[in-house]
């Protein structure tokens, strides 16, 4: 049966967080490899990513706050994407039990920006973090895009050695922007 013939189940009511939500999301982040950031507006934001990728060459934004040098609006072909350095997307929501983010096709322009980026960069207002999955799951609607992913700190995977390395099969570093 077609999805948009089934009804979602409905999702039932538990027990919220009982701590603060940004003091939770940001050790969640910090936990997973990434880092987490306050800057006072766009200009401060823009100032810190400058700071932190003075080395990039290719830095692509999907989001008017933050200005790069590769016009996303321009890509045709997802692998014209593989040399960017600092992607940057503003996220729709963030969640502080994991520190997960929801990006959709809407907000990343080009699916690939979110995984072929060495380095990912994402806006996400303080006021947009929810507690849980459950909260996460009754705030976005699956049927409004076509795609859409939970993406959680850099890219990390290990081998049977146990050697872990960063950026194999994603970005080598994220950071998360709390701007309004």
């Amino acid at each position: 049966m077609p999805a948009n013939k089934t009804a979602y189940p409905e999702m039932p009511d538990f027990p919220r967080l009982k701590t603060d939500l940004l003091i939770a999301f940001e050790n969640r982040v910090k936990d997973a490899g990434g880092e987490v950031f306050r800057p006072a507006d766009a200009a401060a934001a823009q100032a810190l990513l400058a700071s932190q990728h003075a080395q990039a060459k290719v830095i692509c934004s999907a989001t008017p706050e933050i200005t790069g040098n590769r016009d996303i609006h321009a890509v045709k072909d997802p692998h014209d994407l593989a040399d960017v350095d600092v992607g940057v997307i503003r996220a729709r929501l963030g969640v502080a039990e994991n520190g997960m983010v929801w990006l959709t096709e809407e907000d990343l322009e080009v699916n690939a920006l979110g995984f072929l980026s060495q380095h990912l960069v994402i806006l996400l207002s303080p006021q947009a973090v929810v507690g849980d999955m459950y909260d996460a799951y009754l705030r976005i609607h699956l049927e409004d895009t076509a795609y859409g992913c939970f993406m959680m700190g850099p890219s990390a995977t290990a081998d049977i050695g146990a050697v872990l390395v960063h950026g194999a099969q994603g970005a080598r570093s994220l950071s998360v922007y709390l701007l309004a």
